[in-house]
């Protein structure tokens, strides 16, 4: 009785995991497992880790005796802390980011350790592929000037937005992807989905970033020159809030090249590894990504290995 209690009090709860204790521990070398248990005897139960990780007990504590150095110790630790780091980071970041997320999270762990490791366990990011852009720019409609002329560098939020459209495929068919980027946080500040590909879809990608950010009037506002973005309802918004519209030159994607990067990156890290049976079930995928992952812990080098979401916090916290 008293150790069917005890086993009860060991098992998880409804919608806990032991493996959730070191997402990919149980596939690791003996010492690793050994390290774990000694790292987080504070927070769990040895016994119960000892049981999740199929350890045995006396096995633990006679390795606990021995006279380990501190160094193999320490290399135990990192190899776990990265190996973790790089699920939790979809298996996108190289060498610096994954050094960079990892010191942000408090682990002391040098540059050359995290190479080391990726290298020794054959530790790599997911390949990306090329894509293409689709553009239809063969119209007579009404055009901005190429006001923005590749010049990319903005000096505050919601001073240049760039938009595009992209697609994604599904078994149900085309899914349209329309986003409006900040390019002083990077941040996806506005977007749309919608299986036809229509001037409203961009329209309420447009609108949702400016119920979002509500910027000024002044703002450059960038695109390609797609017929979507040349209709009646896009340049209504854009004259109503007194933005300064600007598009792309003719057949030139380079133009608007922050936004064809944020499509490369979202498809390579996401997109390209699923394989969607319905477009409900690819938005929530979609939506799930651009607000919980890419916006607001998606480190980016040319941010100082920060997410769009903090960078826009930092600026106006010193402004303030």
């Amino acid at each position: 009785m008293r150790r069917d209690k005890a086993k009860h009090c060991f098992a998880p709860t409804q919608g806990e995991s032991y493996a959730r204790v070191g997402d990919g521990v149980l596939r690791e070398k003996q010492l690793v497992r050994y390290a774990f248990i000694k790292d987080n005897q504070f927070l769990f139960r040895i016994t119960t880790m000892c049981r999740v990780l199929r350890v045995k007990p006396s096995s633990y504590y006679d390795w606990l005796g021995r006279d380990l150095s501190d160094q193999q110790i320490h290399r135990n630790q990192c190899e776990l802390l990265v190996k973790v780091a790089h699920t939790q980071t979809k298996q996108c970041y190289g060498v610096d980011r994954l050094h960079a997320h990892l010191r942000a999270q408090g682990y002391d762990i040098s540059q050359y350790m995290v190479r080391s490791i990726k290298e020794e366990y054959g530790i790599k990011c997911r390949l990306h592929k090329r894509f293409k852009v689709t553009t239809d720019s063969d119209h007579n409609k009404l055009v901005y000037p190429n006001v923005l002329d590749q010049k990319f560098d903005a000096n505050r939020p919601n001073e240049v937005w760039v938009s595009d459209i992209t697609y994604i495929w599904t078994a149900e068919g085309w899914l349209y992807l329309a986003g409006v980027k900040d390019l002083y946080t990077k941040e996806l500040v506005g977007y749309a989905i919608n299986k036809r590909m229509t001037a409203d879809l961009v329209c309420r990608a447009l609108n949702m970033a400016i119920k979002n950010k509500r910027p000024s009037k002044g703002l450059i506002v960038h695109s390609d020159r797609g017929s979507q973005y040349c209709s009646h309802a896009y340049h209504k918004i854009v004259k109503q809030h007194q933005f300064t519209g600007s598009m792309s030159a003719k057949g030139n994607c380079f133009d608007n090249a922050p936004i064809e990067s944020f499509w490369g990156v979202l498809k390579n890290e996401l997109v390209y590894h699923q394989d969607y049976k319905t477009r409900f079930i690819a938005i929530n995928d979609i939506i799930r990504y651009i607000e919980l992952y890419y916006n607001q812990t998606r480190i980016q080098k040319g941010l100082g290995y920060k997410s769009p979401r903090q960078v826009w916090f930092d600026y106006y916290r010193q402004a303030a």
